[in-house]
């Protein structure tokens, strides 16, 4: 049951837009303090905690939580009743994420490398008046990193495989999802879903 309560929850705001991604324990717990309702992933109808008990009963499949008296379904999104904000969508600007933005490969020749084996390369050097930046750092193997030294690619007959840009993610949920997103999510995360301009 614990892996079950440590899965994870699209959290959507009162504008059903999402803005963070919960576990199911604190869903849930949000819920039974009324600051958020289940959405439920076929009908999109919202249920609160004793709504989504007996919605669970003719539950076959999904992820099942047995307490003493009752099973539930884990729920996969919940809508929060009051919160209408967006939490900040700054992509934090670190070596995990810079390693994310490249998945572990060597901007410079293309193979994929253990993280330890990697690093990180200015490609306007410092020393040039290069910036540490999204737009200026990337992931390099050593050899790459070496070769380059305090050049600018071109300098030594190197080329970036894709130019560094600061991480959108589709997610804009504060975190990368990867395995974690869930084809219930999908209605929220579409990227036309995110270009259409809301009202205030």
């Amino acid at each position: 049951m614990e892996a079950v309560l440590s899965d994870k929850v699209l959290v959507l705001n009162r504008l059903w837009v999402a803005v963070n991604v919960a576990t199911v324990r604190r869903a849930l717990m949000m819920v039974c303090q009324g600051a958020a309702r289940i959405v439920g992933s076929e009908d999109y109808m919202t249920y609160d905690f004793e709504s989504w008990i007996e919605a669970s009963k003719a539950a076959r499949e999904g992820r099942l939580i047995h307490a003493v008296n009752f099973t539930i379904r884990a729920p996969e999104v919940v809508v929060l009743t009051r919160f209408s904000g967006a939490f900040s969508q700054e992509v934090k600007f670190s070596r995990r994420n810079i390693f994310d933005r490249d998945h572990n490969t060597c901007q410079y020749c293309g193979r994929k490398f253990e993280r330890s084996e990697l690093t990180l390369d200015h490609v306007i050097p410092r020393c040039r008046g290069g910036l540490s930046e999204w737009e200026n750092i990337v992931v390099a193997c050593i050899e790459c990193n070496t070769k380059k030294g305090n050049r600018l690619p071109s300098e030594a007959g190197m080329h970036l495989i894709r130019r560094p840009i600061k991480p959108r993610w589709a997610t804009r949920v504060g975190c990368k999802l990867g395995r974690e997103r869930k084809p219930s999510w999908e209605r929220f995360l579409d990227a036309a879903y995110w270009d259409i301009e809301l009202k205030p």
